[in-house]
């Protein structure tokens, strides 16, 4: 089974920007990756996607704001998200296929 290893989050203010990286325990050039956010108390929510031939989608929340990317060779995905939020604190976590998903790291925005 795949692991997928979040890190990058931490505590930013408002208006700041943040990287996570998410590597992979095994190649994933063919598959669809994905980050999602899951605030404190509710539901995980799918923010960006990018497919196995590198289009991208997000969510109507973050767009403008935050880019995925992958690096195949190095089975990574990243998420550059920018102008942060306190709206935005919360679990990031990333998937491969949405079958598979890591543990996340925490991003917290102070305002």
């Amino acid at each position: 089974q795949v692991q997928l290893a979040e890190s990058g989050g931490g505590l930013v203010q408002a208006g700041g920007s943040l990287t996570l990286s998410c590597v992979a325990s095994e190649d994933i050039s063919i598959n669809n990756m994905g980050w999602s956010h899951q605030p404190p108390g509710k539901q995980r929510e799918v923010v960006a996607t990018i497919t196995s031939r590198g289009n991208t989608a997000y969510a109507d929340s973050v767009k403008g704001r935050f880019t995925i990317s992958r690096d195949n060779a190095k089975n990574t995905v990243y998420l550059q998200m920018n102008n942060l939020k306190p709206e935005d604190t919360g679990v990031y976590s990333c998937t491969k296929g949405f079958t598979f998903w890591g543990q996340g790291t925490q991003v917290t925005v102070s305002s």
